[in-house]
């Protein structure tokens, strides 16, 4: 078996207004990854955010759209690696646990390695209603797509190259998460989850996330993700319900017409007949959205399967 080629590693590390915290990040970053090259962007920061990264032996990139997706999206584009790193720049996790994660991918076979945050004890660097909210999405993925997500707000995350090149990156602001977990599950990339530290911001730092106005933003993007990933479910429990308004309101007409022989209520027979061709119309857009939805899941794997495979440094199966 032939030494493998050390990898390229890249960390991508968002900030806005992080300047109490970031030179620790980017400090750990180097002390805990050798090798690593760090790559601080700045956020429309009016701190010393920048200075402070670039002083602490950080590359600084700016974009100067407000937006923690913006950001990911510029990163993703522009960067060129083996292997990336996303942490935030909050000082909120574990930079000790980084190691551990890109072992975990570079053993194979996985293009995605989850940080599921573990606090530490006597912590309180989960709001309750941020915890809350996590657990509602953890859910309503996990039912939804049928593979069980254990944080996906995360932002820790390890990814292959063939993983960040092949994701599309359309969100603006904290919804990319949300975002990179379905696109992680809808299109069954190899993921694992490794448990990370979690704990209180630094001295000085606030937090940028806005319980409900944010939470409302993952649920849009949620939203249209699932009607973009899952068209026929959509539009199969629209049509069904849509059905069901028109046998309630359709069967006593056909009840009273078996009787007398008579409909008695014409509106509310058209009305039944017209809500019952609108479920039948959405039923086949929905089967018409998922034939589309189908091939472009087609296109996207070609595409996932023509970038490189991680360089995984475990010996091949099958070889001696």
């Amino acid at each position: 078996m032939h030494a493998a080629t050390a990898p390229r590693i890249v960390a991508v590390v968002p900030c806005h207004d992080e300047e109490a915290a970031v030179a620790k990040v980017v400090a750990d970053l180097l002390e805990h990854v050798p090798g690593i090259q760090v790559y601080v962007y700045d956020n429309a920061s009016t701190d010393r955010t920048a200075q402070v990264a670039r002083e602490a032996g950080a590359h600084v990139r700016t974009e100067p759209v407000p937006g923690k997706g913006n950001v990911v999206r510029r990163a993703f584009a522009d960067l060129d690696a083996d292997v990336y790193l996303l942490v935030d720049g909050d000082d909120t996790y574990d930079i000790a646990d980084a190691p551990r994660m890109i072992k975990q991918l570079l053993a194979g076979p996985h293009d995605h390695v989850l940080g599921v945050r573990r606090e530490a004890p006597g912590a309180a660097a989960y709001r309750p209603g941020h915890e809350r909210g996590n657990r509602f999405f953890n859910r309503l993925v996990t039912f939804t797509f049928g593979v069980p997500v254990s944080d996906m707000l995360s932002g820790y995350r390890v990814m292959s190259r063939r993983f960040v090149k092949s994701f599309p990156a359309l969100s603006h602001e904290f919804e990319i998460e949300t975002e990179m977990t379905v696109h992680a599950v809808n299109a069954r990339v190899p993921s694992v989850e490794v448990p990370v530290g979690f704990r209180d911001r630094a001295s000085g730092s606030q937090s940028k996330l806005r319980t409900y106005h944010d939470g409302f933003r993952i649920l849009g993007m949620f939203a249209r993700l699932l009607a973009h990933e899952r068209p026929l479910l959509v539009t199969g429990t629209l049509a069904g319900l849509i059905a069901l308004v028109s046998l309630v309101l359709g069967l006593p007409v056909i009840a009273e017409f078996a009787q007398t022989g008579l409909v008695l209520r014409f509106p509310t027979a058209i009305l039944a007949a017209a809500l019952m061709t609108i479920a039948i119309i959405v039923l086949v857009l929905g089967l018409v959205l998922q034939a589309i939805t189908r091939s472009q899941r087609e296109l996207k794997r070609l595409h996932y399967l023509s970038l490189p495979a991680p360089p995984w440094t475990t010996q091949d199966r099958g070889e001696a």
